[in-house]
């Protein structure tokens, strides 16, 4: 198994698990996310509760819809950005993750990222934000938003900010 890692943080954001599809060369990559129903599951033994001295309710356990990719990597959801402050974000992001890039990736980051910026801007109304468990500032930031008509969110990382691990 595949895990990825931000680069800056090591927080686990993703892994091989969930498919990807590169947008801009690789500088943006989009995952299919699905809402997913967790908690108890309700199960008929074919008893009869009344005659066994039980109530007639079932377990009063609560199930729970969460987004599989959020609830796995416990994604924190973080507030909406506004254009100035996503501006200023992803002039940080570029400065702190540019040095940490080698040779080819570098090149390829420097040239393609800002296609994938002006892509998230246009966006930037429809978007949620997260970061990773740590919740740490200089983080990569993970997207989602719902294409016309889905039900299911889809989410954008910064593939260059992802390091891949072996399990």
């Amino acid at each position: 198994m595949l895990v990825y890692q931000d680069l800056l943080t090591a927080d686990e954001l993703l892994s091989d698990s969930f498919p990807y599809k590169e947008l801009f060369n690789g500088a943006l990559w989009e995952v299919e996310g699905k809402w997913v129903v967790q908690g108890a599951i309700d199960v008929d033994i074919g008893a009869n509760p009344s005659a066994e001295g039980g109530d007639e309710e079932g377990v009063d356990d609560q199930t729970v819809k969460v987004v599989d990719i959020v609830d796995t990597f416990r994604l924190q959801e973080q507030p909406p950005f506004d254009k100035k402050q996503f501006v200023t974000y992803m002039k940080r992001y570029i400065k702190l993750l540019t040095p940490k890039l080698e040779g080819e990736k570098q090149e390829e980051f420097k040239k393609n990222i800002e296609g994938a910026t002006k892509f998230l801007l246009s966006k930037l109304s429809d978007l949620q934000f997260f970061v990773g468990e740590s919740m740490h500032d200089d983080g990569s930031l993970v997207f989602a938003y719902y294409k016309d008509g889905a039900t299911d969110p889809t989410f954008l990382y910064f593939g260059h900010g992802l390091k891949e691990i072996k399990c």
